[in-house]
Parts: C-alpha cells; structure tokens; sequence
C-alpha cells in the first residue's frame, strides 16, 4: 500500500465543508497518509503572549481551518470510510480561550461579560505547560474528521453531523483509533483537522489545547459494519455517537446506537441489551461548544466477559 503527505498549505486548506470542492489528493483503498494541519484558526506563526493575534492562512475564517479533501477510490455512498489513527504528533505550542462567546453556557456560568481566560502552552509531545506554571498530560486527537453533506453548497465546520462526522470533539480518538464514517458523497472527500493536545470530555470552556497536528492515518472502504451510523473502535473501547441540538435526543441517539451493536455482539433482544448495557456502558458529553449536543456512549475494553 501507498504511503503519501499532504502539509497544510494554501491550496490544500479549507474552511468549510463542500461536497464540490475538489480533491487535493486521492489515494487507494488502504492507503496510508501524513497529513499536517494548523491549528484550528490557522495560525501561521505561533503566539508569542496569550491571546496574540498572528498571521493566518485564511483571514478571517468562516471555520476551522482543515487540510484536504482526500479522495478515496472506491468509496461510494453505502459504504463506510474506516479512518484507522495511526499515529498524533502535537506541535510544539498551544493555546486555549475561554468566555469567547455570549451563548446560554457562557451566560449561566457569569462569564458572558468577559474578560476572556487564555492559555498559552508550551508542548513537548507527553506534557503541556502553561504560562501560569499548571502543567498538564497530553492525550493528542483531531477535532474534526469528516466528509462534506450530500447537500451543495458550504456548510460550517462547526457542528458535528450524523451524516459525515466532522466536528465530533471526541477524547477517545486517539491513536490506535478506528473511526467509522458512511460515505456520504462520492470519494467520500476526507478532510481531518482542529488538532487537539489534551481535552475534557465535554470541551467545558469551548477550546481544547488547540495546537498544530501531525496525523498518521490509514483509509479503507468496508461495508456491512454492525452500527448504521458513525462509531469507533477505540484503545478504551467500542464507542458510539449522538448529534442533536437537544441533549435528550442526543443520548437516545448514541445509547441506541450502542444497544445495536450489543444486540449483534452477543445475539441480543434490544430489552436485554439494554439491561446488559446498563452495568458497563458509559455515557459522556462529547462537547458542549458546537451548537450541537456531542454524546457518546463506550463500552469499555474487557467489560463484557
């Protein structure tokens, strides 16, 4: 299998999600790519003191700046895009931002007025330290992984979607990941992004350490999978997702999903996998940053004996 590179640079960095936005690279089923991207807002030079504004390579950007789209041959809608994680190298630097947007969460906690909370962090590939002196374990993944709406037309890279993933915040997505998405268009047109060094469940503040990323990662096409929808095999387990502007219907989209895969896994009505989920199966807030409810369900590695 083929192993290719694609750094970020002005004609393979985009914005927006576009099914019609041309292929910068097309590679074979089971290839391998390296695939460097900015930060999310794209800053071409780091920041030197919280907060700095620096030169950018898309100014100003209608959302996160992501390298691609990667073209797979053989990927067709009906069948899933398996992104295989094989390796996340975190630039040397980061920052993190806070209280940067009057919404309902900034409005609750008291910080809608501001002044905004900034990080800047010093990166060394397994520690992140910050110009307060808090150190912090790195646990590197990409933000956004996806592939544009059957829709024409851009669409923001913001929210996460059933149909395509993108912005899926995921703690999980580590390397060593497996992450499931059903191709949407033909393809499928992959754009990976929105490096993260460490995050909490949930992207409490509405950033991660955002940081420059260096992603090794390998691309199949395979059918027949066990979830209709986005999941992932993951070093802590099998992971399923919910997207919804309504958390209620979030959780009920990934813990269903999750029922499914329990029901094919051990031959299961759906009340008894849900009985059977309910002892091992974890809930969690993706994120909470994206004008969409992130929620995903894991079923830890070795829970089920």
């Amino acid at each position: 299998m083929a192993r290719h590179h694609l750094d970020p640079a002005a004609e393979t960095t985009i914005d927006v999600f576009n099914r019609d936005t041309a292929p910068v690279l097309t590679v074979d089923d089971g290839d391998t790519v390296v695939v460097g991207s900015l930060d999310c807002h794209g800053f071409l030079e780091r920041q030197r003191t919280p907060g700095e504004q620096r030169p950018r390579m898309i100014d100003p950007s209608r959302g996160h700046c992501l390298t691609g789209p990667i073209a797979v041959r053989g990927a067709e809608p009906g069948t899933v895009l398996a992104v295989h994680l094989d390796d996340l190298r975190p630039g040397d630097w980061g920052w993190t931002v806070s209280a940067s947007k009057d919404n309902w969460l900034a409005r609750k906690l008291g910080v809608a007025e501001g002044p905004r909370g900034q990080l800047l962090w010093e990166l060394d590939g397994t520690t992140g330290k910050n110009q307060l002196g808090h150190s912090v374990a790195l646990a590197p993944f990409l933000g956004v992984i996806g592939l544009p709406p059957a829709e024409p037309g851009d669409h923001s890279t913001v929210p996460p979607r059933p149909e395509g993933g993108g912005n899926i915040d995921c703690r999980e997505l580590v390397a060593g990941s497996t992450l499931y998405l059903p191709v949407t268009v033909p393809g499928a047109n992959l754009l990976v992004g929105d490096g993260h060094a460490a995050q909490g469940d949930g992207e409490v503040g509405g950033t991660a350490i955002e940081c420059p990323m260096t992603t090794e990662l390998t691309v199949s096409v395979t059918t027949g999978r066990p979830v209709p929808g986005i999941h992932a095999d993951t070093p802590a387990g099998r992971v399923t997702f919910g997207f919804h502007p309504d958390l209620n219907e979030a959780t009920a989209e990934a813990l269903g999903a999750m029922l499914t895969w329990l029901q094919t896994l051990y031959d299961l009505d759906r009340p008894t996998a849900l009985a059977l989920a309910s002892p091992v199966v974890d809930l969690r807030v993706t994120q909470v940053a994206n004008q969409t409810w992130g929620v995903h369900a894991l079923l830890p590695e070795g829970a089920i004996r």
